[in-house]
């Protein structure tokens, strides 16, 4: 009987082994509940965290990092700088786009030429303004040339996803961002607005088997419910949880908490190009009416970290000894005063995705001083159109996690400051200069001390107001094995399930 006991067991594993990969998931599919849904799935279209943790597994990027925050090749699997303006990457071969064409060079050149075209009117067009030229340098290379030395190049380059070249000229825009054809680990099945999005594993994916068969993104905007589904099972993962949460969570022994500190900025935005917020003396007086200590403590409950600028320390080009406003009603109450604030209510843009108890606090904070404020509730997608339109559009105020997924102040406080910027509602050219010479300069040193002019501005000016380093917060079932990393890319590639 053991002899036969053992050949069965050779039959089974024989069995097991001829299966297809798919059929040999650890779990089927995973579920993760999502504050808001995506915006866009166009991944050259995109600027907002939701967008990006659906479509970032969908499609494969230039480059990204790893867990240690370093840069890594992915569809380009080596680079040499040529001289200071030129860098020649070399890219990987075999790589099959979900409709079955292969990825080539034409198609890395087609989607960097995609985000700088001004038709295609992409957010991200600021952060590749830089590059001049870029072409193909052989079959299975290309070279990129910048107006002058760019050092965030890279950092930025982390960010650039490659679509298909003839299939999105093919379909247009607009049917390209309603079902969008990658290279990545999962594909698309169904993306339905406002209830979210279905993916399936690629089960050709170039770099290893995806660990779930289908995952799903839902939208679920209201906190309860994201706490209720993780606790009954019918979420995995759950993001953008509240601290108060975070405690509910680490008490249910089926559950846990991944947490840890990212670049992501948490600010209050003043839109310094509508009045009376154009006045930098009512941008002071928030400024100080603000308890910043209070808020990361009483409603936070340590899930942040104080900063003085508009940059956090997990960026390059930060500086930890500007010192920011400090919290000073009096003070407050006398800039309003001066200002001749006329009483007229403030707006104040809030959408699911943000802690509407931080904005509350706020409103309160601000009211004591003598400010009325109107918080006014949306969906993140009409959230993101009105920061990206005209100065009167904006609100006066809105609560701002800013993050670039690139780790450097010219992802960060460029796009949101630099005059032209779509985000920015606020204009110095003393500032553009810093920000400009920054970009110039492959010198760290000489980089540091631009970005700490710049940083200056921005306090001296009040063109926002910063308040913490956020803290990445999920709740997850205990099974579920992930790491949560700085740049904050849900990457399903680099989860696990142990029961």
């Amino acid at each position: 009987m053991d002899r036969l006991a053992r050949c069965l067991a050779a039959v089974v594993l024989l069995w097991a082994a001829a299966l297809p990969a798919a059929a040999q998931y650890r779990k089927d599919s995973l579920t993760i509940d999502m504050p808001a849904d995506a915006g866009t799935l166009d991944p050259h279209l995109q600027w907002d965290t939701d967008s990006y943790m659906v479509y970032r597994n969908i499609f494969d990027n230039l480059v990204t990092r790893d867990r240690s925050g370093a840069i890594v090749p992915q569809v380009a699997t080596s680079w040499r700088y040529i001289d200071d303006t030129t860098i020649e990457f070399a890219i990987r071969e075999g790589i099959v786009f979900h409709d079955g064409t292969p990825l080539t060079v034409d198609d890395v050149v087609y989607s960097i030429r995609r985000i700088l075209d001004p038709k295609l009117k992409s957010p991200q067009i600021t952060q590749y303004d830089q590059i001049e030229a870029v072409e193909p340098a052989g079959e299975w290379a290309i070279r990129i040339r910048t107006r002058t030395a760019y050092a965030p190049l890279l950092a930025q380059l982390v960010k650039l996803s490659v679509v298909p070249k003839a299939h999105v000229e093919a379909v247009g825009d607009q049917a390209f961002n309603l079902a969008p054809v990658g290279s990545g680990p999962y594909r698309l099945r169904e993306w339905r607005k406002g209830v979210g999005s279905n993916l399936e594993a690629n089960e050709r994916y170039w770099a290893g088997t995806p660990p779930f068969r289908t995952v799903q993104f839902r939208v679920v905007p209201d906190l309860t419910t994201r706490l209720a589904d993780l606790k009954t099972g019918r979420a995995d993962l759950a993001r953008a949880l509240t601290s108060d949460q975070a405690q509910l969570i680490a008490a249910d022994p089926r559950l846990k908490i991944l947490s840890g500190p990212t670049e992501r900025l948490g600010y209050l935005f003043l839109n310094a190009q509508l009045a009376p917020t154009d006045d930098p003396r009512l941008r002071r007086a928030i400024a100080h009416a603000i308890d910043r200590k209070l808020i990361i403590e009483a409603l936070l409950k340590g899930y942040a970290n104080p900063v003085d600028v508009l940059l956090t320390p997990a960026s390059f080009g930060y500086v930890a000894d500007i010192k920011g406003l400090p919290y000073d009603p009096e003070r407050a109450r006398a800039l309003v005063r001066e200002a001749s604030h006329d009483g007229r209510p403030l707006s104040f843009l809030l959408s699911p995705v943000y802690d509407a108890r931080v904005a509350q606090a706020i409103q309160q904070m601000l009211g004591d001083v003598g400010l009325k404020v109107e918080i006014a509730m949306m969906d993140q997608p009409t959230f993101i159109r009105r920061r990206l339109g005209r100065a009167d559009e904006a609100g006066h105020m809105s609560l701002g996690r800013w993050a670039c997924a690139c780790q450097d102040a010219d992802g960060m406080i460029y796009p949101m400051f630099r005059t032209g910027s779509a985000f920015s509602k606020y204009a110095n050219p003393a500032f553009d200069r810093e920000v400009d010479a920054a970009r110039a300069t492959i010198e760290t040193a000489q980089r540091i001390v631009h970005y700490r002019r710049a940083l200056a501005l921005l306090n001296e000016d009040v063109a926002s107001v910063p308040l913490y380093q956020d803290f990445a917060i999920y709740g997850a079932r205990r099974e579920l094995v992930w790491q949560t990393t700085p740049a904050e890319s849900l990457t399903i590639m680099e989860m696990d399930w142990r029961p």
